[in-house]
């Protein structure tokens, strides 16, 4: 399976990455990418964006090096209730939102049924696409609830090529990974493939989130960015984007 986009990416603007806005396009061109999305850490992850960042994506090409540039951004669900720590305004600024679940960020304790909670409501916000990594095994989550909730709200699930690593602080990555995506096949919820990338080198680098496609035979259909037509479908109906591009 073909995938023509990475929207799940950091710059140096994340502080813990290592490479520009320039770096990433070029990585994602050479990966012969058709977009790219950055999508930073919000500022309430510590020592990460400013709030003022995300006010002047504006100054964003929407184009380099043949590549599509969307600006996005990985938000932190704060609670069981969904919030996230980004405000409308900034919302406002932005094309999509990755909401992802983090230590540090939300309380470890709380239990599957609270991460499950806390995941389906941060998918009402306008601008949330998808949820970030719920293959993470140190936040438990209900994949039955969650595709079906993805389902209903027209968002994404994550198939995080990072969780699959063998570098990888989270737990139980493939077995977590497979058990979604069997939800996901059941319910005929949307997955998207990211690298979350922190460094350019592995921008468009899908190989193990692939052979798991594979494995559980997943339909391309439900694949946000196994076409360019498929994400351009999906982008309109989760957030109400048309991104008109040339290709599609």
């Amino acid at each position: 399976m073909d995938l023509i986009a990475d929207l799940h990416t950091h710059t140096i603007a994340s502080r813990h990455a290592y490479s520009t806005l320039l770096e990433n396009a070029a990585y994602a061109a050479k990966a012969q990418l058709l977009v790219l999305g950055i999508s930073d850490h919000a500022p309430g992850m510590p020592e990460t964006t400013s709030r003022s960042y995300f006010f002047n994506v504006k100054v964003w090409p929407r184009e380099l090096f043949g590549i599509q540039i969307l600006r996005g951004a990985e938000a932190n669900i704060l609670d069981r209730s969904g919030e996230i720590d980004l405000s409308d305004e900034v919302l406002e600024r932005l094309d999509y939102v990755i909401a992802s679940i983090h230590q540090g960020m939300f309380p470890s304790e709380l239990g599957e049924e609270a991460n499950t909670d806390a995941a389906i409501a941060a998918m009402a916000h306008s601008k949330v696409c998808a949820i970030g990594h719920p293959d993470d095994g140190r936040f438990p989550m209900d994949y039955g609830r969650l595709a079906k909730a993805a389902k209903f709200h027209n968002k994404a699930l994550e198939l995080n090529e990072s969780s699959l690593s063998p570098l990888t602080s989270r737990v139980n990555g493939e077995r977590n990974a497979m058990d979604m995506l069997e939800a996901c096949k059941r319910e005929s919820a949307w997955v998207i493939v990211s690298s979350d990338s922190h460094i350019a080198i592995s921008i468009g680098f899908f190989s193990r989130a692939k052979y798991l496609l594979e494995k559980c035979a997943f339909p391309a259909r439900l694949v946000v960015n196994s076409s360019a037509r498929r994400l351009n479908e999906f982008f309109r109906r989760s957030i109400s984007l048309d991104m008109n591009y040339k290709g599609m």
